[in-house]
């Protein structure tokens, strides 16, 4: 049977391969021409305990990880028991047969990948050869897994071509083991290439992208699950004259070290998880009294403490709005796919210069590991704000009150024109600490005031007459779409709505929340946070609440966003 994509998922042990496996097989796919995202889920020890990683393969751009599984390639008994019930009907497992045996009869058959990839003369094939049997239940052309191969590994090093034979040797045997099987799962349709240039990336690697490319100058950071990958990307990436990375001593240095470079005039950035973004509450509110701008990017796990740290979970929402005590709300960015990772990461850097303040830069796990390929993105097309600073007639009154009529007054610079203090106390119109009342009354109306100037974030609003509207947040964006289309094309009155920014919301935004009747939120907490959020406000807002670790399905959000048109249930 012709489809337009497949579900391919590798499961085992940590340590065995896994998500090199779907890497590399999705990695074949783009470079054939069509769409294709990873998930990946794993235990927080370095080695061991149960993993997985996936692929979906797709002729159109793929919204998310799927419903269910089409090929499983399960390299323990703990693997198969645990993963075969996802199975789609007709779908079809490969077992590791050097580790466990099944009972005659199934939708199953084995496989000797690693006796296999040693007759290569390769040992280190053995992914090639279970690469080389799901392709062929998909009827996936060997050819183009060949070019991939060849790509890969031509690197103008003796022995490569070695390399390339062994692996184009494993991936036949491997289809020849499923031939001699019997089995298909189906044939996926030819690709229908984009008419722009893609590549693959991941999350975490897109905002480091897209920040760099707004100008960043400044990180630190400290490793911390799923944020680890920024600051190794940026200790690859970000060099050159005026730019500094460094791995600080824990997540306090972090925040006061950026701190320190905002102060300077650096473009600065650092980037955490949870527990980490914890400790930084309280430079978070130095930033903001202070007025310096800065990016803290906010991987989120599950929670509260060490919790779920390679989970996916969207439950730091309050925490990123309302960082500090007292009188204060974060501007809020949080990104709903790969190519919005990007374009999140330079506007983050832009919104802090543009109104000389902290910014928030919200992804999660399920963002900062997936892999999917994006149009190419135009670096050049990428504005670069820089703050407005004081001159030599600068009259020294940095923190005079501001109601947006006029610009924003300058920011002076150490060593430059004006007089710089940086107070975390309340302070008067040039930075000396007072208890005032009107000095406290006049800058908290300034700081939020400040807030009005930024916009530019990416938004969506579709089919809103009705008043029922579904609005995802953050990763949950690429689910509940599907969902979305699929109960539009069965007949039911639903709008849509998507913003980049949950705070500030653009005014567009703000005026369908004005006039809705009812709006569905998908997201992954147990709290229902952004509907609480949004009620506030005074939004008519409830939530569909998932916090297994996992996306959503679909399916499921198809099902229970049905039951809330037609019985109008509240969290």
């Amino acid at each position: 049977m012709d489809k337009q994509d497949f579900v391919i998922r590798f499961a085992g042990e940590g340590g065995q391969g896994l998500v090199t496996s779907a890497d590399a097989l999705s990695r074949a796919a783009a470079h054939a021409g069509y769409f294709v995202q990873t998930h990946s889920t794993f235990p927080s020890q370095i080695m061991g305990g149960p993993a997985s990683s996936q692929v979906r393969i797709s002729t159109t751009p793929v919204l998310n990880s799927g419903d269910g599984v089409d090929v499983l390639v399960a390299l323990n008994q703990y693997a198969y028991d645990h993963h075969h019930q996802d199975l789609n009907v007709g779908g079809v497992t490969i077992y590791n047969a050097e580790e466990y045996e099944l009972p005659d009869g199934g939708d199953y058959f084995g496989i000797r990948a690693d006796e296999l990839a040693k007759s290569t003369g390769n040992a280190r094939a053995a992914n090639m050869v279970s690469i080389g049997a799901v392709a062929n239940l998909i009827d996936f052309d060997l050819r183009q897994i060949d070019a991939f191969i060849t790509q890969r590994f031509t690197r103008g090093r003796d022995g490569d071509d070695e390399i390339i034979e062994a692996n184009i040797k494993a991936v036949r045997l491997g289809s020849e083991v499923a031939t001699d099987a019997g089995f298909k799962v189906g044939k996926l349709l030819a690709p229908d290439p984009p008419d722009y240039e893609q590549i693959v990336v991941t999350g975490n690697a897109a905002l480091s992208l897209g920040a760099t490319a707004a100008g960043l100058e400044f990180y630190v950071g400290y490793p911390i699950s799923p944020a680890t990958t920024v600051l190794i990307w940026m200790e690859n990436n970000l060099w050159g004259e005026g730019r500094f990375v460094h791995q600080v001593a824990s997540e306090i240095e972090a925040i006061n070290a950026i701190l320190g470079a905002g102060f300077a005039g650096k473009k600065s950035m650092t980037a955490t998880a949870g527990p980490g973004f914890s400790l930084m509450s309280e430079g978070l509110g130095l930033a903001w009294m202070a007025e310096i701008p800065l990016v803290v990017v906010d991987v989120q796990r599950g929670g509260p403490a060490t919790g779920l740290p390679t989970k996916s979970e969207q439950s730091d929402l309050y925490t990123c709005m309302h960082p500090a005590h007292g009188d204060i709300k974060m501007p809020v960015l949080a990104p709903g796919t790969i190519e919005e990772c990007f374009y999140a990461g330079a506007l983050s850097v832009n919104w802090a210069e543009r109104y000389q303040g902290p910014v928030i830069l919200l992804s999660e796990f399920g963002l900062a590991e997936r892999g999917e390929n994006i149009r190419r993105p135009d670096l050049s097309s990428i504005s670069t704000e820089s703050r407005t600073l004081v001159n030599q007639e600068d009259n020294g009154k940095r923190y005079d009150s501001w109601d947006g009529t006029t610009p924003l007054p300058g920011m002076p610079i150490p060593g430059g024109p004006g007089a710089y203090v940086a107070n975390g106390s309340e302070h008067d119109e040039i930075g000396d600490t007072t208890h005032l009342p009107r000095h406290h009354i006049r800058l908290t109306q300034r700081r939020f005031k400040k807030l009005d100037l930024l916009n530019g974030a990416h938004y969506e609003i579709e089919n809103v007459d009705d008043g029922v509207i579904i609005m995802p947040w953050g990763s949950s964006k690429g689910p509940a779409r599907e969902a979305y289309d699929r109960l539009r094309a069965s007949g039911e009155n639903i709008g849509w709505l998507y913003s980049v920014a949950l705070h500030p919301l653009p005014d567009e935004v703000k005026q369908v929340l004005d006039s809705a009747r009812k709006i569905i939120v998908p997201e992954l907490n147990y709290l229902g946070q952004w509907s609480s959020l949004l009620r506030q406000e005074g939004y008519p807002a409830e939530s569909i609440t998932q916090y297994t670790g996992l996306p959503f399905r679909p399916a499921d959000l198809v099902v229970s966003i049905r039951e809330r048109i037609t019985v109008g249930a509240t969290v």
